[in-house]
């Protein structure tokens, strides 16, 4: 994939709380969705989402970090000690995610999708 899990920030601290990804090749970040989800009793991750955020399309370049901000913002970034981007996006989420030992970040990529309105 070319965005990887880095780490996640703060877990617990609804105003701090936050998941580091990291760029690994360039691309469109837009093509990613990140979900929260537990582990099964046997260790397996878990099924279940419970919350999940697509990321915003934007093209972003091999070296940039992207910081998903659980709490609610405007999307901005800055340059980082890399000498890099760093993207900070926003959840929009009224309470923490990451808030238990049993939780588990995934990162998915997709590169076609399609919608079908419900009537």
């Amino acid at each position: 994939m070319d965005i990887t899990i880095e780490h996640i920030h703060n877990k617990g601290n609804y105003n701090e709380e936050y998941v580091s990804l990291k760029v690994e090749a360039n691309c469109d970040a837009g093509q990613y969705i990140l979900a929260d989800t537990t582990y099964t009793a046997d260790g397996s991750v878990s099924a279940k989402l419970r919350h999940v955020f697509w990321l915003p399309d934007k093209k972003v370049v091999a070296g940039d970090y992207i910081w998903v901000h659980t709490k609610s913002g405007m999307p901005s970034e800055n340059s980082n000690r890399a000498n890099t981007k760093t993207h900070h996006v926003y959840w929009g989420l009224n309470t923490s995610v990451w808030n238990d030992d049993g939780d588990c970040a995934a990162l998915f990529h997709y590169d076609k999708w399609m919608t079908k309105s419900v009537k």
